[in-house]
């Protein structure tokens, strides 16, 4: 199982919390959640199960929770989320 990330951005005057998180091996799924305000606006699930017996299996979930990450942070900044 991997780290998560998790990051604060400042969007607009509102605070947005993203949060992504690695299931593990028994629950092979990458999911990243958007919060404003405590309440969940956004998510996304990328199941990784058909990688699981490749090698090198961390750094490959590692690049896909940074890209999952990234993707999200670079929405909330292009208004995706906006009220």
């Amino acid at each position: 199982m991997q780290q998560g990330f998790n990051e604060n951005i400042e969007h607009k005057g509102d605070v947005y919390h993203v949060q992504t998180e690695d299931g593990g091996i028994k629950k092979p799924v990458v999911t990243t959640i958007v919060f404003r305000g405590g309440a969940i606006i956004a998510s996304r699930k990328t199941n990784y199960s058909d990688v699981i017996k490749f090698g090198r299996l961390d750094m490959v979930v590692k690049e896909l929770m940074q890209e999952q990450h990234d993707r999200a942070v670079m929405d909330l900044k292009r208004g995706k989320f906006d009220k």
